[in-house]
């Protein structure tokens, strides 16, 4: 008579189990609330702030730092929430069904970042850059609303063929360098403020163009002519690459070869995303990894500073 092969032992799961599970499950849930509610980008965007201000030796004033944290927290949240962005023919991704579940969240979340950040705004008396700053809002709010018919089909700026990529860097360098420079009294056009403004705008467009990747599907969907449509997903990443390179060879003047090296820290990685940059990726490749280059590149500066 053959031997019986041993039985995995079956039954309900351990009580390690069960609290283990719950645990993960929790650790998920508040992953994808940090995430997915644009906070982890909100930080990035006052991290890469805050560089700026350690590139001149200031500590970032904290009204400053929640003015910046709050408005991108409504920008991100408000743009999330437009009624006619889900009724657009798209396939559904984790981060888009938890934004959905989660709309009237998001929209209260909005609106009071946008009190905090109006609020902080007349105090400390921005309003003699009500112009420049204005003009910034304006190209976040209408870089996903309807502005302008084409065809017959009303089209956000997002929408202009090539377009989105520019605008995102342009409005990111504009804020994490110009909001300091102008803060301290700096000279937008000045030598040192417009490198650190272009090696700014380099590295934000690089990774941009990693969200071009993650969106190719639904932006062929909705007509929108991005870099991976138009030229492919391979040839995208090369583009992504050389503006990478052309912003990482942009160095401040005195700095030395091993505060060159922690610099290259962020340089590297972000290759190394753009480069295996899919659309098939999970979405925390985006929100969690993409972004938090962004956040490496304020560790880096910190450590070369400080």
């Amino acid at each position: 008579m053959p031997l019986s092969s041993p039985k995995t032992p079956s039954g309900p799961p351990t009580a390690s189990a069960m609290v283990g599970g719950t645990w993960l499950a929790v650790l998920r849930r508040w992953t994808d609330a940090v995430l997915y509610s644009s906070m982890w980008l909100a930080l990035a965007a006052l991290a890469l702030t805050w560089a700026t201000f350690l590139f001149w030796r200031v500590d970032i004033p904290v009204r400053l730092a929640l003015m910046i944290f709050t408005a991108t927290l409504f920008l991100y949240n408000i743009d999330s929430v437009l009624p006619y962005k889900h009724r657009q023919p798209v396939v559904l991704s984790g981060r888009k069904r938890w934004m959905l579940e989660h709309r009237r969240e998001l929209l209260a979340l909005a609106l009071a970042s946008l009190a905090v950040a109006g609020l902080l705004f007349f105090l400390d008396g921005w309003q003699h850059l009500t112009l420049f700053l204005g003009h910034l809002a304006a190209i976040s709010l209408l870089y996903s609303m309807p502005v302008v018919k084409v065809r017959g089909h009303w089209r956000a700026l997002r929408d202009l063929p090539l377009l989105k990529v520019f605008l995102i860097g342009y409005v990111w360098a504009a804020i994490t360098v110009w909001v300091p420079a102008l803060y301290l009294d700096k000279p937008l056009l000045g030598p040192v403020v417009f490198l650190l403004f272009a090696r700014r705008f380099f590295f934000i467009l690089a990774l941009a163009f990693v969200f071009d990747i993650r969106d190719y599907t639904k932006d062929q969907l909705t007509g929108t002519r991005t870099f991976p449509g138009l030229f492919g997903v391979r040839a995208t990443k090369y583009i992504a690459l050389a503006s990478l390179a052309a912003g990482s060879v942009l160095f401040p003047a005195g700095i030395g070869y091993a505060h060159m090296l922690i610099l290259a820290v962020p340089i590297i990685v972000a290759a190394l995303t753009i480069w295996y940059a899919e659309e098939s990726r999970p979405d925390y490749y985006f929100a969690l990894l993409t972004d938090g280059v962004m956040i490496l590149q304020f560790v880096a500066v910190y450590v070369v500073r400080w």
